[in-house]
């Protein structure tokens, strides 16, 4: 075919004409790098530095920034310094591995309640489970803290606590929980992934609960908090105001990490079907990668890039950007930008060097992104356009 093209046209048109098709057999998954086809319509800003493993953050409707420590510290960013100080009354957290202090979220009228709501590991190495809880925020302590949901079934080890939390348009909260953690680890005589398919089992689900913790009653299984099932560790969540969709990003094993459109009830495989392979074996998690009945992904990542933070952008500062998805990586040590259609399929996919593990990645209230950076001493770091270069954090 090369061959034709070149007795056809100049080599320079040829060239054009492969790259062309070629993308277009690869199809959706065809990843670019931002350093190439925007490299001049964004910058890195550092806004902080000295965050010890930062996990999340959340705005408050005054401009502050909550961010949470995995060790077990809620800091506060005002006028774009850190208090030095952290903030008072947190829960005490199970602080190894990856547990720890993890999400954090604010009540939808924060304003007349002073909710926030913070995700956690609880307990020690041998019986440990996430907990969520909420409290009122007084700008320098937490108080009247109350436990409001917890992992019906502890654990031991370390591992996959999940954790991400999302309100939904209905004052809803959805809170992502990890299936528990990786082979040989066991719960009731066989590996404790498989409580992922096991609708007795709060482990490997996205819960979904009132403010208070009680069971909504339009919840698809009835008596129970499960929303949908049959994932691994999600660690990215985020709503679309314009399709009502909510989209996840969970890490597979060994690759095999998701991208998935998360839909009431809904068994997304996990480990029954999966692109994974085992750690150290390198054999399939499943002989299947897609069966019926399960919903599929819609993409994966193979090698993992280990998804973190995830959302959807609808500011302003980067009008091209509007409507697409931006997902942390860890492995990856970037932001991943999702384009997508009406239908919610990915068309594009961008990556976005930053350097750094990425933990969290927000959209803040005046159009910004902001990603926290996974390390001892990790930062918050702004993504502007060139243009803004000196303006105030």
């Amino acid at each position: 075919m090369l061959n034709s093209l070149n007795r056809l046209f100049s080599p320079l048109v040829s060239s054009v004409l492969l790259t062309i098709i070629i993308s277009s057999c690869q199809g959706a998954n065809v990843l670019t790098s931002a350093n190439n086809s925007q490299r001049n319509q964004w910058q890195k800003v550092t806004v902080i530095e000295g965050l010890e493993h930062p996990w999340a953050m959340v705005w408050l409707p005054n401009g502050e920034i909550l961010i949470t420590e995995r060790p077990g510290r809620l800091r506060v960013v005002r006028e774009g310094k850190l208090d030095p100080k952290a903030i008072a009354g947190v829960p005490e957290v199970f602080a190894v591995g990856q547990g720890g202090l993890l999400d954090v979220a604010i009540h939808p009228q924060f304003a007349q309640n002073r909710w926030i709501y913070l995700t956690y590991a609880h307990g020690d190495q041998e019986a440990n489970r996430t907990r969520v809880a909420r409290a009122v925020y007084d700008g320098a302590s937490l108080r009247d803290v109350q436990v409001i949901f917890e992992v019906s079934q502890t654990k031991t080890g370390s591992q996959h606590f999940g954790s991400r939390l999302l309100w939904l348009p209905d004052g809803t909260l959805l809170v992502a929980i990890g299936d528990g953690g990786n082979p040989p680890l066991q719960l009731a005589g066989d590996l404790i992934r498989k409580q992922a398919q096991n609708l007795q089992s709060q482990l490997g689900k996205i819960i979904r609960i009132n403010d208070d913790g009680s069971i909504p009653k339009d919840n698809p299984f009835a008596g129970s908090k499960i929303w949908s099932y049959g994932h691994r560790n999600i660690q990215g969540i985020s709503f679309d105001p314009m399709t009502k969709r909510v989209w996840a990003t969970e890490h597979g094993a060994k690759g095999g990490d998701e991208l998935n459109l998360i839909e009431k009830g809904k068994n997304y495989g996990w480990p029954v079907v999966s692109a994974s392979q085992e750690y150290g074996t390198n054999t399939p998690v499943s002989r299947e990668k897609s069966r019926p009945g399960l919903i599929d992904p819609k993409t994966i990542w193979t090698p993992a890039i280990a998804p973190s933070g995830l959302v959807f952008y609808t500011g302003n500062r980067f009008p091209n950007w509007q409507g697409n998805l931006f997902a942390g990586g860890l492995v990856s040590r970037d932001i991943r930008r999702l384009e997508l259609n009406k239908s919610g399929e990915i068309i594009n996919q961008e990556a976005i060097p930053i350097g750094q593990r990425v933990r969290d990645v927000r959209q803040s209230p005046d159009g910004f992104l902001y990603l926290l950076t996974d390390e001892g001493k990790g930062q918050l770091i702004r993504i502007e356009p060139p243009s803004h270069s000196n303006s105030p954090s």
